[in-house]
């Protein structure tokens, strides 16, 4: 049995089904930020790119118009993943539904895991931030496998 399961015997829920949750609810504030609150062009961007932002918007005219209205639809997208990851960590994944840590690896890995690899290639500001709002999927999924452990040796 292991330490967690010891100091919390009567929990309900299993520590990595709460764990996934909060990293559901991190990528449902990710995509509110972008949708409502990220500027379209931060000031690493144009760092990145080698250029100023006032060349962009003598140069790309409409760029930050239309940037704004793609980071409504990625913050969108970033909220509803979100949204599934909370319904997938109090459903499947805290029943132990076959293929659940599959799905949750995979999504985790396709969602915030790129996002957290690709801020790194560009030397993000952000890119440690980005890196710890991975660690629930990594933690619940450790743990999710040390349940299944506890779960066997008790039966």
């Amino acid at each position: 049995m292991s330490l967690i399961m010891v100091m919390m015997p009567h929990r309900s829920k299993p520590l990595s089904s709460i764990i996934l949750t909060m990293g559901g609810v991190i990528l449902m504030g990710l995509g509110l930020y972008f949708i409502f609150i990220r500027p379209p062009v931060l000031p690493e961007d144009p760092r990145y790119m080698g250029t100023t932002l006032e060349q962009i918007q003598v140069n790309l005219p409409g760029l930050l118009v239309w940037l704004k209205r793609v980071f409504w639809v990625m913050g969108g997208f970033m909220f509803a993943s979100g949204l599934l990851t909370c319904h997938v960590a109090v459903t499947s994944f805290r029943s132990r539904t076959t293929g659940a840590a599959w799905i949750v690896a995979g999504t985790g890995l396709a969602s915030i895991g790129l996002m957290s690899v690709v801020n790194f290639i560009i030397a993000s500001d952000f890119k440690w931030l980005i890196f710890i709002f991975t660690l629930p999927w990594v933690v619940s999924l450790a743990l999710y496998a040390g349940e299944a452990d506890d779960s066997t040796k008790s039966s």
